[in-house]
């Protein structure tokens, strides 16, 4: 018999050594090496995919001879997953959607494959068992209707050599995997969710997709940091990572797509967590802003005109500034970035001249999304100084503009969409900045477009 051989594995991001080391020298990790016994079979991506290869050996091939017809996609009957994906999911792609436990990914996946007519679905579940999906599937079918006409198998498997025998037989279309932490491989000896077991698994599937040309799509864990589970090189290895998040106390659900190979990482997706699925949101900003403008005008409230993909969103900013209760006052953001509200805050204090460093700011980005277009800086100042003299901004008033460290408003991207937006709504006026004005010389507009040139300008005229 051949000698079992061991290698250490580095916990954090798959870096492999001979021997144990204390500090991982890929990552910096302390105590993250693991022993792996690697079996002296051969590869396991050659041996359980066997079978699948359709082209033959492959050749290298002019770049000239490469005929690069348009891809056609597969509709998911979701506009917002197609949005994320890039209009679609591409045939032989490996997609890897992450999220909290509880976030609602498998019922995003199997809501989505219950929409697809006449596209075969083989939906392997590692976690579940079949008669656990068939109940959420027919909670999710209640909301649908007669519309459900789907061609799902499901298959309760964790190895991935009967997995493949069982495609072999089925011959789907599209394939699920429920989780590639649950996936296992004979070839490998350890435990599932392993570093060894999910780059071989991922391997396997990364092989069956480009030679077989049919869509897989992974659902993955976190870690309680929030970075997906098992090594770093499964994000490589895939086309496609999204996201999934969104504050489980709250009915909203964004997809995001961190990593996408045919179409841009940009793009959002915005749900509605209910009792029979996820509802999709075409308009997020009238959900967004309905109680603002049910409730009494209030300090600390300004509404942006923010962009998020190609989507224009009106989303409303919260800001409480109170006096310090210690020594050291206290900053907190929700839903933006901690530093860049430290910077703006530099700002008002450095340039406009209030005194706001030795009080308590609190911000938060209302409905739980999480925003990192620059645009809505002037909003979070105007919310923040709106508390701090206690006076509300009128309700029919929104505003974009980044804000530069010497107090001037730089101008933004897509300014006609966000006017547009903002008239659709009803806002009866729009501050933006100054710069922009010179590309809306010939639109024509109901609503009233006030262009300022530093925060003094749009201070005076939110608050005379």
């Amino acid at each position: 018999m051949a000698k079992e051989k061991v290698q250490y594995v580095c916990n954090a991001c798959g870096y492999d050594s001979p021997k144990w080391i204390g500090r991982c020298p890929a990552c910096g990790e302390w105590n993250t090496f693991v022993e792996v016994k690697v079996g002296g079979k051969s590869s396991s991506v050659g041996n359980a995919s066997a079978g699948f290869n359709l082209h033959g050996e492959n050749c290298p091939i002019s770049m000239s001879k490469i005929v690069t017809d348009k891809e056609e996609r597969i509709n998911l009957c979701d506009g917002e997953l197609n949005r994320v994906l890039g209009g679609g999911l591409v045939p032989g792609s490996l997609t890897l959607l992450g999220g909290e436990p509880g976030i609602g990914k498998s019922t995003l996946i199997l809501q989505t494959v219950l929409k697809l007519n006449g596209l075969k679905t083989l939906y392997v579940s590692g976690e579940e068992s079949a008669r656990q999906l068939k109940l959420r599937a027919d909670r999710i079918m209640e909301g649908m209707g007669d519309s459900c006409k789907a061609n799902v198998e499901v298959l309760c498997e964790a190895m991935m050599e009967k997995i493949f025998e069982q495609i072999k037989v089925a011959h789907p279309e599209l394939v699920i995997i429920d989780s590639i932490q649950t996936m296992a491989t004979e070839t490998v000896e350890s435990s599932p969710g392993s570093i060894s077991q999910i780059r071989e698994c991922a391997a396997l599937l990364l092989k069956f997709a480009k030679e077989s040309n049919i869509p897989v799509i992974l659902i993955g864990h976190i870690t309680k940091e929030g970075s997906i589970a098992g090594p770093k090189i499964l994000e490589h290895m895939v086309d496609t990572v999204l996201q999934f998040e969104g504050d489980q106390h709250y009915m909203y659900r964004i997809v995001r797509a961190i990593k996408n190979r045919f179409g841009s990482t940009a793009e959002l997706g915005i749900y509605e967590m209910r009792q029979s699925g996820l509802r999709e949101v075409d308009n997020p900003s009238e959900l967004l802003l309905s109680e603002v403008n049910d409730n009494e005008e209030l300090s600390g409230v300004a509404i942006a005109a923010a962009i998020e993909g190609v989507r224009p969103l009106l989303i409303e900013t919260q800001a409480l500034v109170s006096s310090a209760a210690y020594g050291t006052p206290q900053r907190s953001a929700t839903g933006f970035d901690l530093k860049r509200l430290n910077m703006l805050l530099a700002v008002l204090e450095k340039r406009v001249g209030f005194k706001i460093m030795q009080k308590d700011v609190y911000l938060n980005i209302a409905g739980g999304i999480r925003v990192t277009d620059t645009a809505i800086d002037l909003s979070v100042i105007a919310a923040i100084l709106s508390s701090n003299v206690d006076t509300g901004i009128a309700r029919d008033i929104c505003m974009c503009g980044e804000v530069g460290l010497s107090g001037e408003i730089r101008p933004v991207c897509r300014i006609l969409q966000r006017i547009s937006e903002a008239e659709k709504l009803g806002f009866s006026t729009i501050l933006v900045p100054k710069a922009n004005l010179n590309s809306l010389e010939n639109a024509h507009y109901k609503i009233n477009v006030v262009g300022v040139r530093k925060v003094e300008d749009a201070l005076a005229r939110l608050f005379g």
